[in-house]
This record gives C-alpha cells, structure tokens and sequence, in this order.
C-alpha cells in the first residue's frame, strides 16, 4: 500500500505506545481524491462517539473532475471501520487518564487505510529530549558516512 499523508506532527506531540490499522467510510469522490493525494491530517484526532470511532477533522479534498457536489464539505466527520473486538479494546485503553487516539497516516490502495496510533502526550521537557536525540544522531551518521 502507498502512504498518501502522513501526520508528522502526531510523532512529535504523542510517545505511540501502539499502532492499528482501520478502515474508513468513504464516498466515491473522496476516495479518487485520496488516491490523488489531496488528503491533510493536520489537527486530525479520533474520538468515541456512542461506541462508533470517529475521525474528526481529517479534510479529503474535493475530486476535481467531480460535478454536482455544490454542498461538499471537505473537513465532515467519517467512520471508522474496526472490528468490535478492536473497538472494546480501544475503548478500555481510552479510558486511562491521558492516553489519545491519533491518526498517524492514509494508505491508499485497493482499499484506502488509516494507521492510528494509541499514545501518551509528551511535556515541553520530553519533546526537547527527542530533538536532542534525533540531533545526536545524525551527527553520528554525517561522522560515519565521510
């Protein structure tokens, strides 16, 4: 499957303790869309909505080459597709004090996919400790490759 978006801030702003993969409920036009790449996950979070999870704030381009959606409204709540037993277990994670469900990014191929990820929100002092991290290393890397 090709990664279509990615949400690169999600890494940054949560330690991912787990990952899952999910369907979603989509329209013909927003699935060619997809496809094209027009999706943004920017501000894009999962929330439990009378035990159905929801992908809120994921905005799907309109298809260009579509005609008659006047009323199409880019950034609309959509369903996610999960197996009852996934969504139980999603449940009683959540429920645990500071732990979100974020998704992380959108695979488009026979089907198109969303890779959500279960994590903790990291302080101020935790994401400057990964920067130094990832600074460290790729000084190593530039040390290696000369």
């Amino acid at each position: 499957m090709k990664t279509v978006a990615q949400n690169r801030r999600a890494r940054y702003d949560y330690d991912i303790v787990d990952t899952i993969e999910a369907g979603i409920a989509l329209s013909g036009q927003e699935v060619k869309s997809c496809r094209m790449g027009n999706v943004n996950l920017g501000g894009a979070y999962v929330s439990l909505i009378s035990g159905k999870p929801m992908l809120k704030g994921m905005k799907i381009a309109k298809y260009r080459h579509a005609s008659g959606l006047e009323d199409y409204e880019p950034g609309h709540d959509r369903v996610l597709l999960l197996k009852k037993r996934e969504v139980e277990k999603l449940t009683s994670k959540l429920s645990e004090q500071g732990v979100s469900l974020v998704p992380l990014e959108v695979k488009a191929g026979k089907f198109i996919k969303v890779v959500l990820g279960l994590g903790k929100g990291k302080k101020r002092y935790d994401k400057r400790q990964s920067k130094k991290e990832k600074d460290v290393g790729r000084r190593l890397k530039e040390g290696r490759d000369i």
